[in-house]
């Protein structure tokens, strides 16, 4: 079969893998895993909490500038936290370095791109008769 996968615009043949632009020869591959990145807190939550302080010396002051302006801050937070999704990278191993070749928020698509690798990976050391 000469082209085992091609979807999304990934595409895995006997030779390469083709993602995002880029071309990984199979030869030159040593080994490929998916890495899950988790939604970032850090950002979203300092956001509501200097929303959430800016809101109480905005009432603390009489200041409806202040309550707005903490209340806006906050339900920008909430909407930072809402709106990021867990991401899936397909890191491939060349050389030596390592490189993301593919990322994605459906895990099934990002795994199955990587079980074709290694499974073109192994055709390719297999011993030909």
């Amino acid at each position: 079969m000469d082209t085992p996968f091609n979807e999304r615009g990934v595409s895995v043949t006997r030779n390469a893998l083709s993602a995002a632009g880029q071309i990984f020869p199979l030869r030159d591959i040593q080994q490929v895993r998916v890495v899950t990145v988790q939604k970032n807190r850090l950002v979203p939550c300092s956001i509501s909490v200097i929303g959430a302080a800016a809101a109480i010396m905005g009432g603390v002051l009489s200041s409806s500038l202040g309550i707005v302006a903490g209340v806006m801050l906050i339900v920008v937070g909430w909407l930072t936290w809402i709106t990021q999704d867990v991401t899936h990278r397909l890191i491939v191993q060349t050389g030596g370095s390592e490189r993301e070749a593919l990322s994605s928020v459906d895990l099934c698509f990002v795994e199955r791109v990587a079980q074709t690798v290694r499974d073109a990976l192994g055709a390719a050391a297999a011993p030909k008769n």
